[in-house]
């Protein structure tokens, strides 16, 4: 059964040693492994394992790991294939909600989708047609308190494991975030910081940009400065009508959110200092 290590501490001699050594004595065979330390002495490590479990439980693992943890005042997470379950969150836009679902069904991505949540009703047959329950919570500015913390025992009630805002046109609360912290990836529909707001390509379009983009990020309670998760860009030029612009806007943020997910869902994240280390 393959497992994965997660690690940050403060950089000093003998992690890798002691991990690895730990590893071998427990019976476990490292397939891969992935370090990065913020500078060549005095900063901050991190590093991601995949290995082969020997013959102990997931448990005993965890208990014995624990002295080497707190050895080198380490964070660590450590996980047994397990399958995460992802909430999709969306308004009216459906590319990236059809992108998600099409990539899960056809097994390029290993998630469980137990359920989409929208403030608007347009999607449900979408849902309906590849199996995902559909909830459909209104918003107003009378009942956002109300309506996020449904949203909370929703993703609670279906054991969701993190959540992802397909192009959901709302602004979550601090109190929402603060429950689901570096749990709930959003899809930027631009290159941030430039040009943010609901209308990117016009404002680009008007600037004559010679090329747009997408950023899938971790969200904060400061709007869109979360983590930086992944960015790409695809160049324009003045021969691109507003249209065109969206359209290929559109591509890029599927491929920029699919890509966040998947590197979440392989644990392959790790977030420092509202940056991320991510090892591709």
């Amino acid at each position: 059964m393959t497992a994965r290590l997660l690690i940050h501490c403060p950089d000093q001699p003998g992690i890798v040693a002691a991990v690895s050594g730990f590893l071998t004595q427990q019976g476990c065979n490292i397939i891969h492994a992935d370090q990065h330390a913020t500078a060549k002495s005095g900063g901050e490590f991190f590093m991601r394992i995949e290995f082969e479990r020997g013959k102990a439980s997931g448990d005993i693992l965890k208990g014995a790991f624990q002295a080497i943890g707190d050895q080198f005042s380490m964070v660590w997470s450590m996980s047994f294939d397990e399958v995460k379950r992802m909430a999709i969150l969306v308004s009216k836009y459906d590319h990236c909600l059809l992108d998600l679902l099409w990539r899960q069904r056809r097994g390029e991505l290993d998630v469980e989708i137990p359920l989409i949540i929208s403030n608007h009703p347009d999607l449900q047959k979408d849902a309906e047609f590849f199996g995902v329950p559909f909830y459909h919570l209104p918003v107003t500015k009378n009942n956002k308190q109300e309506q996020e913390q449904r949203i909370h025992e929703l993703m609670l009630e279906h054991r969701v494991d993190f959540a992802v805002l397909a192009r959901y046109m709302q602004i979550l609360s601090p109190e929402l975030v603060g429950k689901w912290p570096n749990r709930i990836i959003n899809i930027h529909h631009s290159f941030l910081p430039a040009f943010i707001g609901a209308k990117p390509y016009h404002s680009a379009f008007q600037r004559g940009v010679k090329i747009i983009g997408a950023t899938a990020h971790y969200v904060t309670n400061d709007l869109d400065e979360g983590p930086i998760i992944e960015q790409d860009v695809v160049r324009v030029s003045h021969r691109q009508a507003i249209e065109e612009l969206v359209r290929l806007g559109g591509d890029i943020e599927r491929q920029v959110l699919a890509r966040a997910v998947r590197w979440h869902v392989e644990e392959r994240i790790l977030v420092y200092a509202n940056k991320t280390v991510v090892f591709y």
